[in-house]
């Protein structure tokens, strides 16, 4: 694994999009108000802080279905690297590249339109609150996500109901989702096995109507020593897959240092959320990550979340347990609580036993 510490420069792999661009949302206008009451001195130091490039662990898919000894090797670089890093990089995962070239091309589009157009819900027929943007319940600066993003439960995806210039998209969203749901499995099995437990648990209860998918664009930011494209977090589910672009953007903290995850092209990024953390007793890490804005290029990601139902009960089989058995409903609503209490996630600090 390499690491080179020095400042994070973003390479320009992409044309600047104009930010009078009547795509973007108004995000300057609506939240005039914390960029005013904005701290120079806080700005600054942000600017100046040193970033480390880092290249994650690197796995390589095929490995599981070779001869027995290689597909175990490759189980346990899994392991390691979800109790390690948290997070680590995958090729040979079997989701064609052109399906991800696909997407990626009517996720573009899509963002592209309008902000009116997206935000009156007329280009896909999914939930009235499936696009979103910005962050409301931000009270400063440093809790504001620059971007924008289609949040679609994969429950609705397969809604009959379409218009003619969504139903393509829909159709591609309806592929990928399930070639995911496919490699997740995979994912889930190397890593329940890299604890000794049985994987059966967590994909009985992450079914095609509890996981979804985020498709991610962060617009260009005039100030992006003040604003995050997205804030700081971890995600509050088993394992998160994302495909990113080749925008540079992505950062993940590991110990008290943040570092810069290089793209590479065709690879996914798979890493370990909340719950696992917890299912396994802390062996693997559920690592705060977040992206960094950029003033001259749009960055696009699609992440697919492996989310179980509300009731399902999450508890680790080790003695002694660091958490307390909690449901993903009440895990989730103690999120938003302090989401909307003090500004920002708490996660398993709450449920330590």
């Amino acid at each position: 694994m390499v690491l080179e510490t020095q400042a994070a420069v973003v390479p320009s792999e992409t044309t600047a999009i104009p930010m009078e661009d009547s795509s973007c949302p108004p995000f300057l206008t609506t939240y005039r108000n914390l960029f005013e009451g904005c701290c120079e001195a806080e700005a600054a130091a942000a600017a100046a802080e040193e970033h480390h490039y880092c290249n994650l662990p690197f796995i390589d898919l095929g490995r599981l279905h070779g001869d027995e000894l290689e597909a175990e090797r490759c189980k346990r670089d899994i392991a390691a690297a979800a109790a390690d890093w948290g997070f680590f990089q995958i090729v040979n995962h079997g989701v064609p590249a052109k399906l991800m070239a696909r997407l990626r091309e009517e996720q573009a589009k899509m963002f592209r339109q309008p902000f009116k157009k997206k935000s009156g819900g007329r280009l896909l027929d999914f939930a009235d609150d499936s696009y979103r943007w910005g962050t409301p319940s931000a009270t400063c600066l440093r809790q504001l996500s620059w971007s924008e993003a289609y949040h679609i439960p994969l429950s609705s995806s397969s809604s009959n109901k379409s218009t003619p210039r969504s139903s393509n998209c829909k159709d591609i969203i309806e592929k990928y989702s399930s070639a995911m749901s496919e490699l997740a499995n995979q994912l889930l099995d190397a890593l329940a096995e890299g604890i000794g437990r049985d994987s059966a648990h967590i994909k009985d209860n992450c079914t095609r109507s509890t996981c979804y998918l985020r498709l991610n664009r962060y617009p260009p930011c005039p100030v992006p020593s003040q604003v995050f494209g997205l804030v700081p977090h971890t995600d509050s589910d088993f394992i998160t897959i994302l495909c990113p672009d080749r925008v540079t953007g992505l950062q993940l903290k590991k110990g008290s240092k943040w570092f810069t995850v290089k793209p590479n092209p065709n690879t996914l990024i798979v890493n370990i959320g909340d719950l696992f953390q917890a299912w396994s007793n802390g062996l693997y890490k559920s690592v705060e990550h977040r992206v960094v804005s950029n003033k001259y290029q749009e960055r696009f990601s699609t992440a697919y979340f492996v989310c179980p139902s509300q009731e399902t009960m999450i508890q680790s089989n080790a003695e002694p347990a660091k958490y307390r058995k909690f449901s993903f409903g009440e895990y989730r609503q103690q999120v938003q609580q302090d989401v909307n209490l003090t500004g920002y996630k708490v996660g398993l600090a709450r449920f330590l036993a």
